[in-house]
C-alpha cells in the first residue's frame, strides 16, 4: 500500500534544540548530526522557531564585528515557520515543495511538533 499523508513518511525521531540553549551548543550539534537546522521546540513540545546553518552563521558575523561569541538559540532562530499537518496528502505536501523550495518542513498537530519531512521522503515515497 502506498503512502498517502505525511504520516506515512514523516521523520519522527529529530533532533531539538531548546530555546535558552547556548547557540555554539546547538551548532556543535548541527555539525555532529550532519543536518542543517533542527526545530525548536518548548517544555510542552510546541514548535516555537527552526535554527538553520544560515541563522547560525549570525553568530559568527556578531563574533567577529562585535567580539561577542554567545548568545542563546532564541536569540538567533527564525519564528516564522511554515508547517505541515500529519494528516495533509502527499500531493499537496509535494505542491508547497515545489513552489515554496524548502528542504524540509516541521510537522505540527495542534501547535505540537511530532516529526519532519523532507523532499527526499516524499521522492522515496512514490517510486
Amino acid at each position: 500500500m502506498r503512502p498517502r499523508a505525511v504520516k506515512d513518511i514523516m521523520t519522527k525521531k529529530l533532533v531539538t534544540f531548546q530555546s535558552d540553549m547556548r547557540v555554539r551548543a546547538a551548532i556543535e550539534s548541527l555539525l555532529k548530526h550532519k543536518i542543517s537546522g533542527a526545530p525548536v521546540v518548548d517544555e510542552n513540545g510546541n514548535l516555537v522557531g527552526v535554527l538553520s546553518e544560515i541563522d547560525c552563521m549570525s553568530t559568527i558575523i556578531q563574533d567577529l564585528y562585535y567580539s561577542d561569541s554567545g548568545g542563546s538559540v532564541e536569540d538567533f532562530m527564525s519564528t516564522e515557520i511554515t508547517t505541515v499537518n500529519s494528516e495533509m496528502g502527499l500531493i499537496d505536501l509535494a505542491e508547497i515543495f515545489q513552489k515554496k523550495h524548502f528542504r524540509r518542513l516541521p510537522v505540527v498537530d495542534n501547535g505540537i511538533l511530532v516529526g519532519q519531512v523532507s523532499r527526499r521522503d516524499v521522492l522515496k515515497a512514490i517510486q
